[in-house]
């Protein structure tokens, strides 16, 4: 764990304690992220995310006792937004990511996922940006739940949030002004009824509107 004045602080929630403490080694060994501890299962992350208040929970999803999926569900009964948890699992099928992803959860990743990939998830989460595995994101863009009607025009936009741009890259691709950008952001917030980037794209395609 680091100290100091790092961007981003985050708490690592596992019941296998190699895949745990490489977590942590590999998280403190980022200047820009302070570990604030870790914990083996739901129930032990829960008190844990309660003493700390950290911005980011990588989560795991099948643990005995509380499972990841409901420690989300209970961090997103307090809190609709905060803090920003990212699901970290061996586990890419339907079940495990829709239940996740309906929970509560901003993010998916797989284990095998790459440290420089990793990392950026946690800083992308951090600012709000979504994180979601190829997995996850074939299991969304199957969703056609009913829900609000976006224009065309914002369904693009939000796509290309989703795929990392800042609003200056959404305005350069589409060929349009970043004040215009954000207007069309803020009517889909609206229509969702969300008040981020990150909560817009997962309610989105939990909706299956992009």
């Amino acid at each position: 764990m680091n100290g100091g004045s790092a961007d981003v602080r985050a708490v690592v929630v596992d019941d296998h304690p190699v895949v745990r403490d490489g977590l942590v080694a590999m998280l403190g060994a980022d200047p820009g992220i302070e570990v604030l501890g870790s914990a083996q299962d739901g129930a032990e992350g829960l008190r844990l995310i309660d003493r700390t208040a950290p911005d980011v929970v990588l989560m795991d999803l099948r643990m005995p006792g509380t499972s990841g999926t409901e420690a989300i569900r209970e961090l997103r009964r307090r809190d609709r937004d905060r803090p920003r948890i990212l699901v970290l699992t061996t586990y890419d099928t339907d079940r495990d990511i829709r239940g996740a992803l309906e929970a509560g959860a901003d993010g998916y990743l797989l284990k095998d996922a790459r440290r420089e990939d990793l990392l950026r998830a946690v800083h992308d989460l951090a600012a709000g940006r979504p994180v979601l595995s190829a997995a996850a994101l074939a299991v969304l863009a199957g969703s056609r739940d009913p829900g609000p009607q976006l224009s065309g025009r914002e369904v693009e936009v939000l796509r290309l949030v989703a795929d990392g741009c800042t609003n200056r890259a959404v305005a350069s691709r589409l060929g349009i002004g970043e004040a215009t950008v954000k207007t069309h952001l803020g009517h889909v917030y609206e229509k969702l009824g969300v008040t981020d980037r990150a909560s817009a794209v997962r309610t989105a395609w939990e909706l299956g509107l992009v």
